[in-house]
């Protein structure tokens, strides 16, 4: 099984990101799990959520609590070491920020991606400037970083998914898969 937690704020998509990844596995035939845990649940405040794959059935119906992978779409949430809490060491942790992925030599213990999300959702109109959504774009760094999924199925199920604008979230995925720092 792999399982990943997925770490951002409200606003963000962070649940959407969850599911759409669920909905590209299950194109690549593996069982799959998407599911939310919210605090207070408005603009802004910290949001989980997670995703379960396996190719055998998935009988787990508990949170993630040490995942093999983190994605964190609001940078300010590296900061805090609530976020890696029973992340698995050599794990991968892909963060949304420009800054170069040695930045982040306290987390020696861990494989880390950078991928400067906001400016490509930016690129393609994805939120507003002041509050990009980036979650399209964070599971296309997730495909080229694990190599867990083809970007072709990431490609497919944003395309399935997205309630608006489809293909510039399709591209935004597919410029971040080319553009990830590992």
């Amino acid at each position: 099984m792999f399982e990943i937690r997925f770490h951002g704020r409200g606003g963000q998509g962070v649940v959407f990101a969850s599911t759409v990844l669920a909905s590209a596995f299950f194109k690549e035939e593996k069982f799959v799990q998407a599911f939310p845990s919210f605090g207070t649940e408005r603009r802004g405040a910290p949001v989980m959520a997670f995703t379960r794959i396996s190719n055998q059935e998935i009988r787990e119906r508990f949170g993630i609590y040490n995942p093999d992978c983190l994605v964190i779409l609001d940078p300010s949430l590296a900061k805090q070491e609530s976020t890696f809490s029973g992340l698995k060491k050599g794990s991968w942790v892909i963060i949304n920020e420009a800054r170069n992925c040695n930045d982040h030599s306290s987390l020696g213990i861990y494989r880390v991606a950078a991928i400067d999300a906001s400016s490509i959702a930016r690129k393609y109109k994805l939120g507003t400037s002041s509050m990009p959504i980036v979650n399209t774009t964070m599971l296309g760094a997730f495909a080229r970083v694990t190599r867990e999924l083809t970007i072709g199925s990431v490609m497919a199920a944003i395309k399935e998914n997205s309630p608006v604008k489809s293909e510039e979230n399709v591209h935004a995925a597919l410029d971040a898969y080319n553009s990830v720092v590992f």
